[in-house]
């Protein structure tokens, strides 16, 4: 798991993040490039022939179909399993130099013990993004200190013996509060019984996924 690993790599003394968000990944995946990483590894053209479609089916806006000549549909069941194989180089890369790295789909940390070797491995992966014809969203990325950058929406922390633990980013855990806040704002007439409905299935998925936060008292005082 992801947060196995950053919780290890952080304790072995890399306190440093280049923490890198991609620019509308999703929107602007290269089909050629694409195309030519799966043909390495697909021989079946008939496959290939289907992906191309796949790629390139059109995107209803207001009614009217538009030509799609990049990217991947976004929430589709490909879409991830594309983005694995397009970026898998540049995981490649990273292991080939020995960085210490986790990655999930376009979302991507490497952990490093210095501000300037932070600041060579921001520069190496511009360039090997570049070459993938994708774009580093500069405003949401950083080379920072590992404890003021999230992933996943979990955050890390120093705990007792110098422990380092996982815990619900603040601002993953602004987010869930605003949405219950919405959820209730306004009954609009529904009963107590309703309300409850709408929010379980909610709270239930959110306490699911943050299963792994080692602050277990956190949701008892939201």
């Amino acid at each position: 798991m992801p947060y196995g690993m950053r919780k290890g790599y952080v304790q072995e003394g890399r306190r440093w993040v280049v923490d890198v968000d991609l620019e509308k990944f999703f929107d602007r995946v290269n089909h050629d490039i694409l195309m030519g990483r799966l043909a390495k590894r697909i021989e079946d053209r008939r496959v290939l022939r289907l992906v191309r479609r796949y790629l390139e089916a059109g995107v209803m806006i207001q009614g009217v179909v538009m030509e799609r000549h990049e990217g991947t549909p976004q929430g589709g069941p490909l879409s991830p399993l594309l983005a694995n194989v397009l970026l898998d180089e540049v995981d490649k890369e990273l292991e080939k130099r020995g960085h210490a790295f986790v990655r999930y789909a376009d979302d991507g940390n490497v952990y490093v013990r210095s501000k300037r070797a932070g600041e060579r491995v921001m520069a190496l992966l511009r360039r090997l993004y570049g070459d993938l014809k994708l774009r580093i969203n500069e405003s949401k990325s950083a080379v920072a200190r590992v404890w003021d950058r999230k992933f996943l929406g979990f955050s890390l922390w120093v705990g007792a013996g110098k422990t380092i633990r996982v815990r619900v980013a603040e601002k993953a855990l602004n987010a869930m509060k605003q949405r219950v806040r919405s959820m209730t704002r306004r009954l609009g007439g529904r009963s107590l019984e309703q309300v409850i409905g709408t929010l379980r299935p909610y709270l239930l998925g959110g306490k699911a996924y943050f299963r792994l936060a080692e602050t277990p008292q956190v949701f008892r005082r939201a």
